[in-house]
């Protein structure tokens, strides 16, 4: 599928006030909140206290080890901060988590920009902070069975995907992400000291006027394959209205893909503890997509705080099937390690 895109702008903000939307080839340095002319469904311009509430954003990082599966995030709502560091063992099949929430700005900050600054959030439990110097990503973590300090770090020439999107009347979107990643530095669990020369990582920027009520399904990858390294990003539902963030990589070359459904059972076959006994199937209409994944546990969390929801499910298992690029070449997949994830939020 050939998709237009255009070079990254050093602000995502206009001087008229308005987003540049579409596809870039890099990373936009500013998103330049302070430009933004915001107006309600009324058309008339919001006061600063809305301005403020209404701006979400959130940051997350995958890790694939042979022998784990780490998940790592930092959400900023406004009226809370949120975050969540879990580990999840492959061979023995069990999720530990270690999780942070904060009112109103206390304990946590993130960066607006998506290649300069700092997102960080601390408590008893420990510290998760991801630094972003020239768009490239640092992790940091320091929890009861995590100590981790690792750079993520793209083939050469791999150009992530980053796009901004019209977001409900008057909002939008800006999201960036980058699968397929090496990883150096240093990583213990539970003491012991992991190699990393397996270990891929991706990651996830995504700010902006969201829409007050959402949800979305969104699947990962980032795996070894007979052809090197592969990694895949497909959503369905959030902030999209013209453009998708679905995109398949093979060895760093970006491959954008087009519109995919996700079809699952949202609770048939769920048992205690979040694991579902049926697949998932995961395809697109003009059969580039189709994959079926299947979970093996499943981190989440439910909130209902009245003003705010979130009905949150990270499931990790296996996908089979087929991806094919935009070079015509299929790839088949064979019990693939990834995630999924099924999310209701109102913020």
């Amino acid at each position: 599928m050939r998709v237009n895109t255009k070079s990254a702008p050093q602000v995502l903000i206009s001087e008229k006030g308005r987003p540049i939307f579409g596809y870039f080839d890099g990373t936009v340095a500013s998103l330049g909140l302070e430009r933004f002319h915001y107006n309600n469904e009324m058309d008339r311009q919001v006061s600063n206290l809305a301005r403020y509430f209404h701006y979400k954003q959130f940051q997350f990082v995958s890790i694939v080890t042979p022998h784990f599966i780490i998940g790592v995030a930092i959400a900023d709502i406004r009226y809370v901060g949120s975050a969540f560091c879990y580990l999840f063992d492959i061979k023995k099949n069990t999720l530990v988590e270690t999780s942070w929430l904060k009112p109103l700005g206390l304990g946590y900050s993130l960066t607006p920009s998506p290649m300069e600054g700092t997102a960080k959030i601390s408590g008893g439990k420990g510290a998760v902070v991801f630094n972003l110097h020239e768009g490239i990503w640092s992790l940091s973590i320091n929890t009861p069975t995590i100590h981790a300090e690792l750079t993520l770090s793209p083939p050469v020439l791999s150009l992530p995907m980053a796009m901004c999107n019209p977001t409900g009347y008057s909002g939008w979107t800006y999201t960036q992400k980058h699968n397929g990643l090496t990883l150096k530095g240093q990583l213990t669990v539970n003491d012991e000291p992991q190699p990393l020369n397996r270990a891929l990582a991706s990651y996830d920027f995504s700010a902006g006027y969201m829409r007050r009520e959402t949800s979305w399904r969104w699947a990962c990858i980032n795996a070894h394959s007979d052809e090197g390294v592969i990694g895949l990003n497909l959503a369905a539902g959030v902030n999209e209205t013209g453009c998708n963030e679905n995109v398949f990589w093979v060895n760093g070359e970006r491959h954008l893909l087009g519109p995919v459904h996700f079809d699952f059972g949202r609770l048939r076959g769920e048992t205690q503890g979040g694991t579902l006994g049926e697949s998932w199937r995961i395809y697109s209409d003009n059969g580039q997509v189709d994959l079926t994944f299947s979970s093996l546990n499943c981190r989440q969390e439910k909130l209902n705080l009245l003003l705010l929801k979130s009905n949150f499910r990270q499931y990790i298992g296996y996908y089979s099937g087929h991806i094919i690029d935009n070079s015509g070449v299929k790839h088949v997949l064979d019990n693939v390690l990834g995630l999924t994830e099924d999310h209701f939020a109102r913020w």
